[in-house]
């Protein structure tokens, strides 16, 4: 474990170290292994460190085969003697934070209703564990958070031990250990003995706080979500800066805040619903005043618009045809760069729809279906609406016999 410094010491950001050998994966992704290396690389659910080795980005690292391959955005230019490398210590911390709060949180857990943590990721953004319990209740999760974050508060050591597996007997390990050699425990005394290879840093204080913001059920597990040190305090000042925003966009306080967007969203309901209303009225006055242009016992009724939606060619279509029986209806929307299309009949006409709209789409490369009385379909604007009604109109003269 010589060559990893990262046990030695979690706070060591700048080290030197020799490259061992540089090469190149099958994916072309470069990588070096060193004689020794401060990088941590991603495992037990925490991610690899970022940094640079002299003037190469280290953009993973991997333990593979047993060596720690560094991935380099660029090969590194000069492989003889020692190099400088640098831990991006912003990310490392905040890794200490995280998965150190981890623990005491899942501790919190299991100490207070024998929840046990199941599963363990360290995200970009938030950080979960799987809790062993199908439910949660808001007083249970506010329970293990005080109890989280008073032992951060006491500031209590945290202290790396390596024991063989004979020793771990002297230890109430919260769960059993997946190695069997160079065992490492992360202890924070009378309270928590865990099996780790992560970083921690030195006290519980260091955290700084735990806050978790939602869970839900995976399965038989409550996947829980939470945010610890920095990233709490970073999330807290996104979050107020746009609760302020609303506050001034609503005007209303932060404690009426939910009440205010509930008071917006029934209004929006209410508005939505009475243009529905008004559009639908307006579908019928159209339909109303295209019947009463036709004035003959069998009205064929075809007509071009300009931007209609396919929802709107059916309510249009479909109350026409309810209106009168009598009546065979072809409506087209030129959109953009596609034409939409409803064929339609009443109740008193015999014709197929379901064939004439299969010509028409063939027509214009289209795609669409119905029935016998109504069908519909879109394609690409090969012609001009006026020209798809030319075209319909004479598919019911030349091949009538075809539609019936």
């Amino acid at each position: 474990m010589d060559h990893k410094l990262y046990y030695a010491d979690a706070y060591r950001d700048v080290f030197t170290a020799k490259v061992l050998k540089q090469e190149r994966e099958e994916d072309g992704n470069w990588y070096a292994v060193l004689n020794q290396t401060a990088f941590y690389p991603t495992g037990g659910g925490q991610p690899y460190d970022a940094g640079m080795i002299g003037s190469s980005k280290v953009i993973n690292v991997e333990e593979i085969a047993g060596e720690i391959r560094h991935y380099l955005e660029t090969p590194l230019t000069e492989t003889n003697g020692e190099l400088v490398c640098r831990i991006d210590w912003e990310r490392r911390f905040d890794h200490m934070q995280q998965h150190c709060g981890q623990h005491i949180l899942s501790a919190a857990f299991e100490q207070l209703f024998d929840y046990e943590t199941v599963g363990f990721h360290l995200g970009n953004e938030i950080v979960t564990i799987d809790l062993e319990t199908e439910t949660l209740s808001e007083e249970d999760a506010a329970k293990a958070e005080n109890m989280a974050n008073q032992i951060i508060i006491e500031n209590r050591p945290i202290e790396v031990k390596w024991v063989t597996e004979e020793e771990l007997s002297h230890y109430p390990l919260r769960k059993e250990t997946k190695v069997k050699d160079n065992i490492r425990l992360v202890i924070i005394e009378d309270f928590d003995y865990n099996g780790c290879g992560g970083t921690h840093p030195h006290r519980t204080g260091e955290v700084h706080g735990i806050k978790i913001l939602s869970w839900e059920r995976q399965r038989k597990n409550i996947r829980l979500q939470f945010v610890c040190g920095n990233r709490m305090i970073n999330q807290l000042g996104q979050k107020q800066k746009v609760l302020l925003g609303l506050t001034k966009l609503l005007n209303a306080p932060e404690t009426e805040m939910v009440q205010a967007v509930t008071r917006l969203l029934e209004t929006n309901k209410s508005t939505e619903k009475a243009l529905d209303q008004a559009r639908d009225q307006l579908l019928d006055y159209e339909a109303r005043e295209l019947l009463a242009a036709h004035t003959d016992s069998a009205p064929m009724i075809s007509k071009v618009f300009q931007n209609r939606s396919i929802q709107e060619l059916q309510k249009l279509a479909r109350l026409m045809t309810l209106k009168e029986e009598t009546a065979m209806v072809f409506v087209v929307s030129e959109n953009e760069n596609r034409l939409q299309l409803v064929c339609a009949r009443g109740a008193g006409r015999a014709e197929n729809m379901k064939t004439i709209m299969a010509d028409a789409l063939a027509f214009i490369n289209g795609k669409g279906g119905g029935n016998p009385s109504f069908a519909q379909g879109g394609g690409e604007a090969r012609v001009s609406g006026q020209q798809m009604l030319d075209h319909l109109h004479a598919f019911l003269t030349n091949e009538g016999e075809h539609v019936r």
